[in-house]
């Protein structure tokens, strides 16, 4: 993940440096778009069980237990108990770990999290490609057997570009993405990868540096992306949510894709680092934002649905 100065956004300030604060009340539906913002929160706990909270770049959801998993870039695990309903109905702290595994002494660059059907967690890396199950204590365990070109390091732009993404798909199992085109691609054109070999191609939004930094599957199978697109304090902070359609793939392998919002501080929204998305109910969805590791900033969450696919 690419270091950023994060933007905040206006809407969603919380002057509050301790515990959770509701920031945004009411729907707001983003312009021309499919979603709608149902609440938001901002969480500030720079120390809590011991252990930093910051830099979240990924989130899990169980909607029968109703917890919540994040990890972070400096390689913690967190455990929160969370319910969704037309708000944010409770969103409590419950656990935060460091993540290990055996015989092992060094930091994890973490990036992606996801849970399968039978509530196994799944975590992915940068600096080296690797996805590994975790339990719930954040103690790594087996790692996941990649394809050739996923295990090989020379086939992503920099060692900050692995596998930035991550989520289980009922069908096709673990799938992943690069924050940005592997095999030295320009920037146009992505790629969701299934551990099981298969890939679907994309158009990239054509905003310069859009990188892909969470993926999630949808009710009807299909996959809702989240890519952000960051130049300067002179050049417009972009988010786009997209919709992948992977069943809908031309001969020459690209396929549909429909943009559900894009957030645009060029267009009057202040926006955010956002690196984690997960599913939390029919048409529910959380994302989060990385607050760069600075103590002043709040970690954000916006809790949206995504309307009716016209």
């Amino acid at each position: 993940m690419k270091k950023l100065l994060i933007l905040i956004p206006l809407f969603l300030l919380s002057a509050c440096t301790m515990g959770t604060n509701l920031s945004y009340n009411g729907s707001r539906k983003a312009p021309k778009s499919n979603v709608t913002i149902l609440d938001s929160k901002s969480f500030n706990s720079q120390q809590q069980y011991g252990l930093p909270f910051s830099e979240i770049s990924d989130l899990a959801y169980n909607q029968k237990t109703k917890k919540l998993y994040m990890i972070g870039d400096k390689g913690f695990f967190y455990i929160f108990k969370a319910k969704f309903g037309k708000k944010i109905e409770n969103f409590e702290h419950l656990k935060s770990y460091k993540i290990t595994e055996k015989n092992q002494k060094k930091s994890y660059d973490s990036e992606g999290l996801t849970l399968d059907n039978r509530g196994q967690l799944y975590i992915s890396f940068e600096k080296y490609p690797r996805i590994s199950s975790i339990d719930k204590k954040g103690y790594l365990k087996s790692n996941q057997k990649l394809t050739k070109a996923l295990r090989n390091r020379r086939n992503y732009k920099n060692s900050n570009a692995i596998f930035e993404a991550l989520a289980w798909h009922p069908k096709y199992g673990l799938l992943t993405a690069a924050e940005y085109p592997m095999f030295k691609r320009k920037n146009e054109r992505q790629t969701i990868y299934s551990l099981r070999g298969k890939r679907w191609n994309f158009k990239a939004q054509k905003h310069k540096k859009s990188a892909v930094t969470a993926i999630e599957v949808m009710d009807d199978g299909n996959l809702l992306i989240l890519e952000r697109s960051y130049n300067g304090l002179s050049q417009p902070f972009i988010i786009t949510l997209k919709k992948l359609y992977l069943n809908n793939c031309s001969k020459g392998g690209e396929c549909k894709t429909k943009v559900m919002a894009e957030f645009n501080s060029y267009e009057g929204w202040d926006v955010n680092n956002y690196e984690g998305l997960t599913k939390v109910g029919k048409n529910r969805y959380l994302m989060v934002a990385d607050n760069n590791n600075k103590s002043f900033i709040s970690t954000t969450f916006i809790y949206f649905k995504i309307n009716k696919d016209k």
